[in-house]
């Protein structure tokens, strides 16, 4: 069962188009796995439509189709339909519909098929895949911890936005599952571990900052990590 989910106003802000592309895709797949928020996007949905219906009426603006618009809307009608005859649509592409790694695959939620263009880096049991999404400051990224693997114990210089896609994990917090939800920052400290190998899209917009043992060694290059 998903325990953790995004607030509503992070819900609201997606349906009105004004969430950056990093965060959009998370609030996108998570409605994938989660039909409670589905149906919350949905009702959200039919409200901002609702207002902006509303909103047209009150202002006065009408639109007055008579018998010559009509008449030039089917031509025009017509004329997309015959152009469509004539060049038919490609087939569908679905984009990447799996990824690979450390020979163990998972099906992506279609949010993401189409933003898989790197390959997997990584060290250890941990390895991460980019996802461009055009943003300056966060790093949007696929995240792949092996089983038995762990991140070091850290905090977080910003704020760190984590959705379990498959497998599961633990922290000092919780035992989290796939579709939960989670945004950490500069106020948590966790070190993440999985028994079995999971699958995370991870958002940050500043380095980790490592706390405990030899990953203190990191930090001065934590720019380059994170």
């Amino acid at each position: 069962m998903i325990k953790y989910h995004p607030q509503h106003e992070l819900l609201s802000l997606h349906i009105k188009g004004e969430l950056p592309l990093s965060m959009s895709l998370a609030i996108s797949a998570h409605a994938e796995l989660c039909d409670i928020c589905q149906q919350k996007l949905n009702r959200l949905t039919e409200c901002e439509t609702a207002a902006t219906f509303d909103n047209n009426t009150e202002s006065n603006i009408s639109v007055d189709l008579d018998s010559e618009m009509s008449s030039l809307l089917a031509h025009m009608m017509q004329d997309t339909l015959d152009e469509l005859d004539a060049n038919p649509a490609q087939p569908y592409n679905e984009g990447v519909t799996e990824v690979t790694v450390k020979d163990q695959s998972y099906p992506l939620p279609r949010a993401f098929r189409h933003q898989i263009n790197a390959q997997w880096q990584g060290i250890g049991k941990v390895s991460r895949l980019r996802l461009n999404t055009g943003e300056e400051q966060s790093r949007a990224s696929l995240l792949h911890i092996a089983p038995q693997g762990e991140i070091p114990e850290h905090t977080h210089k910003g704020s760190e936005l984590t959705l379990l896609l498959a497998g599961e994990f633990s922290d000092e917090y919780n035992t989290y599952r796939p579709g939960d939800f989670m945004l950490l920052d500069e106020n948590h400290q966790h070190s993440p571990k999985t028994m079995t190998g999971c699958l995370c899209y991870t958002i940050v917009d500043a380095p980790l900052y490592f706390t405990k043992g030899f990953s203190k060694l990191l930090n001065p290059i934590g720019e380059l990590l994170y």
